[in-house]
């Protein structure tokens, strides 16, 4: 069976269990990937396929609502960014239970510029996986948006200060990616980043001073420095 723009969603999700694999899956635990609903395929071939299949708002929302992680990544691939509704975002952000579908929605929410209101929201949100999409937002953006002032990734400094402390492993990390992030993204922003990670560096508290340990690490490196052109 080929897939096409006008396959229906439950013609791909027969093409996900045909394609689906065990050896996959236990593959995929061994990353700290959610596996009680997923099929073994990788996130290449869901790219692959989500190019076959193209963008098809509706359908997207089918393919979430079955709960298998392949299709949800792959109506995150699919979805229409100028159709997502603020209300799908946050049931989708509220289904999430493992952290590369977080990251994968996060790419989605930040072109449909959903992040302007989701970030804080999504930041004081107390699950574990909708915190973690506020910070993957803030790093996406960080790469993605190359024409956004720098202004607006300064002003997300201080959540990533609030929230340095949660020491729950899939927002740790993503605190950290953000502000790791935000200090590539140019030489404005590097200096602040780095004067929070350094702060975060001498902390009491132990995640908050690895998260700015580890962004010490990489925005004093010499690669950074000299693709921002700081490098003395």
């Amino acid at each position: 069976m080929t897939l096409s723009p006008t396959s229906t969603a439950q013609e791909i999700i027969d093409r996900l269990r045909l394609l689906g694999s065990d050896e996959n899956i236990a593959g995929m635990a061994r990353f700290g990937i959610a596996t009680e609903a997923a099929l073994g395929l990788s996130n290449v071939e869901l790219g692959r396929m989500s190019r076959q299949v193209k963008t098809d708002h509706a359908r997207a929302l089918e393919l979430w609502r079955s709960g298998i992680r392949e299709a949800r990544i792959l109506a995150a691939f699919t979805a229409d960014p100028k159709a997502l509704t603020l209300d799908e975002a946050r049931r989708w952000a509220g289904d999430c239970n493992s952290w590369e579908v977080v990251d994968t929605l996060a790419d989605l929410l930040v072109g449909a510029r959903h992040d302007r209101a989701l970030v804080p929201e999504f930041a004081a949100d107390e699950r574990e996986f909708v915190r973690r999409l506020a910070f993957a937002m803030i790093a996406t953006a960080a790469v993605h948006l190359k024409t956004e002032p720098h202004s607006t990734f300064l002003a997300w400094l201080p959540l990533i200060e609030a929230h340095a402390a949660d020491d729950r492993n899939f927002v740790k990390k993503a605190v950290n990616w953000a502000l790791r992030q935000i200090g590539k993204r140019n030489a404005a922003c590097h200096a602040p980043a780095l004067a929070l990670a350094e702060k975060l560096a001498a902390s009491a508290d132990r995640a908050a001073r690895w998260t700015g340990r580890d962004a010490v690490r990489e925005l004093s490196g010499s690669k950074v420095l000299w693709r921002l052109g700081l490098a003395v």
